[in-house]
């Protein structure tokens, strides 16, 4: 096999292929000498060297291009020819991940596949029970995109150097658990960010496009990653167990690749883009991902909420006002602790209620201590906020 020899600006690298253990390869350029490259062909038998500017990253699967103005192209081709056909065994995968949702999951393979610089949302796919198939996926996503698909730790996320991953279209992660707030911040940030600060060991940082998307796994239906109310950057799938194992199923989605890229190429997209991130988020909305939000929510806001709730069932009014103090004896009342800054926290940062421009008269209610557990209406004076059943309903508490 010819060795192939490129020089990037004043660098010279070899472009190797590294053998890796599951038997397959990848592209690997590594710095190269003049020096080393004459002792091993001799100085009047030096192989062709290529000659580039730099360095760019621009992602294509239809129309691949090394060569771009003069500059090396460090996005990857994929070898797969799209050729008519059938994937029986891909569309089971791809039916069994998405269930309700399978036309939507096939847009998702086809803007990753046709248009790979569309953000997309981060596709998160959640299951306590073994033998789902989500590992599975996340492999048949390799074998289509190759080299430009990289699995990550969720250490990979917290490290400063980011140089192997930046430049890729996929980012998949197997047993994600993102727990911190920092972490989940930087992975939404992340997707939908639309250039990155490139660092690598040795190397000043370099601002480049970013395209990557997200696909995590994890065996935590409950706290994968921090979901806040009102987000809308995560597509969220309780994956079920198959209901059979075929130890061979991901050799059969491999020699399927082939067809279902043909299928992509020619299939009519059944949603338009409706945001950033394609789709609306109401489309990709499921259950799962409810779940997560709620499990994410802050306690004392969940202990707020009942009280509050309880408070309009027994008075019989459609809805409360009160200031932070009022709600701390109402709240002891029922074995809460609670202090004062995390109820203003609560109503300021995530209700994102207004007070009253001034100090006014407000109807609220305090502890009856002549009626144990129950509560009367009194008259105070302050800057008062309120709430309403509607405004809970939109809370989906």
């Amino acid at each position: 096999m010819e060795e192939l020899y490129i020089r990037v600006g004043t660098t010279i690298y070899k472009v190797v292929q590294q053998p890796l253990a599951d038997g397959t390869t990848i592209t690997r350029r590594i710095q190269w000498s003049f020096g080393t490259i004459r002792q091993d062909y001799g100085k009047n038998n030096i192989p062709p060297i290529t000659k580039y500017n730099g360095f760019c990253t621009v992602p294509s699967h239809t129309d691949y291009q090394k060569e771009i103005v003069g500059f090396y192209n460090l996005y990857e081709p994929i070898d797969h020819v799209p050729t008519e056909g059938v994937f029986p065994n891909i569309e089971q995968l791809l039916r069994h991940i998405f269930e309700e949702q399978y036309e939507l999951g096939l847009d998702y393979m086809q803007l990753l596949y046709t248009q790979p610089t569309q953000k997309l949302p981060i596709l998160l796919l959640v299951s306590e029970e073994r033998n789902t198939g989500k590992t599975t996926f996340l492999n048949f996503l390799k074998s289509i995109f190759q080299d430009n698909a990289t699995f990550n730790t969720n250490e990979d996320f917290r490290s400063q150097f980011n140089a192997d991953w930046a430049g890729k279209l996929l980012i998949v992660v197997d047993e994600v658990l993102l727990s911190r707030r920092e972490d989940s911040e930087r992975l939404k940030n992340l997707s939908t960010a639309q250039t990155y600060k490139v660092e690598a060991k040795g190397k000043d940082r370099q601002e480049v496009n970013f395209f990557a998307k997200f696909v995590l796994c994890s065996n935590n239906e409950l706290y994968p990653v921090i979901i806040d109310p009102g987000e809308n950057r995560y597509w969220v799938r309780k994956i079920r167990p198959f209901e059979n194992d075929d130890t061979n199923f991901l050799l059969k989605l491999k020699e399927q690749i082939p067809a279902f890229l043909y299928y992509l190429q020619h299939r009519t997209l059944s949603t338009i883009k409706e945001g950033r991130m394609w789709f609306n988020p109401a489309l990709i909305r499921t259950e799962a991902f409810d779940r997560i939000i709620q499990c994410n929510r802050n306690h004392t806001e969940l202990d707020m909420v009942e009280l509050i709730r309880d408070i309009m069932e027994t008075q019989n009014v459609d809805e409360v006002s009160f200031i932070p103090q009022d709600l701390i004896p109402l709240l002891t009342m029922n074995g809460v602790k609670v202090e004062q800054w995390q109820i203003r926290k609560v109503v300021k940062d995530v209700w994102r209620l207004i007070p009253a421009h001034n100090a006014l008269t407000y109807l609220t209610y305090q502890c009856d201590y002549g009626k144990p557990g129950r509560v009367s209406s009194i008259n105070r004076v302050g800057r008062f906020y309120t709430v309403t059943k509607d405004f809970f309903d939109s809370l989906e508490i």
